[in-house]
């Protein structure tokens, strides 16, 4: 029986590593065993976990190359197990477009992999114009000007809506314990 989680992430301001550190809270709460990778340093064997989460953040309307180098190379061992991804962009602090079938991330994503997690989400990330290079806070403000959003902040703005992160991940405990719980059954 497959007792533990891995999380995998790609963060390019460290976002998305947040949101993965609670995701991985929730599953140490509910008892479950997690371990947390960088997707350029995963080397475990992915038949060893019950579920693989993989989370992703968006850079000038991309997610990274890493990420979809690493599910070419893992199709087929991650196609024998469960398995989440969510996308992190400031698309999502937009009510109309912060589910998985309104986000046009997401939905370009899933089409360009032609992959089916058992579990999507979208989460809406951080906004921190001190942090960035000259040439990121120019492209961000422009970006952030054609979708209405904040041009001039002194502070970071955190659009993550952490509620919703809890319940993706405990939609994804539950899953763990039932799918341990029937096997637990036929032994």
């Amino acid at each position: 029986m497959k007792q533990k989680v891995g999380v995998i992430y790609s963060s390019v301001d460290g976002h998305t590593l947040k949101i993965c550190k609670k995701l991985c809270d929730v599953f140490k709460e509910q008892k479950i065993r997690v371990e947390l990778y960088a997707v350029d340093d995963f080397k475990a064997n992915l038949a060893d976990f019950h579920t693989v989460v993989i989370g992703a953040s968006i850079r000038y309307g991309k997610h990274s190359d890493k990420i979809f180098e690493f599910l070419k190379q893992h199709k087929q061992p991650l196609s024998r197990i469960k398995t989440a991804f969510f996308s992190v962009n400031l698309v999502a602090r937009k009510e109309d477009k912060n589910s998985p079938d309104t986000n046009p991330y997401m939905i370009k994503f899933l089409n360009k992999t032609n992959w089916k997690p058992d579990f999507i989400s979208v989460f809406a990330g951080k906004l921190d114009y001190k942090s960035y290079s000259f040439l990121d806070k120019l492209m961000i403000k422009l970006i952030m000007k054609l979708t209405h959003g904040p041009t001039k902040t002194e502070k970071p703005i955190e659009f993550t809506n952490w509620e919703r992160v809890v319940a993706f991940g405990r939609e994804i405990c539950e899953d763990y314990h039932k799918s341990n719980y029937l096997n637990q059954e036929e032994v």
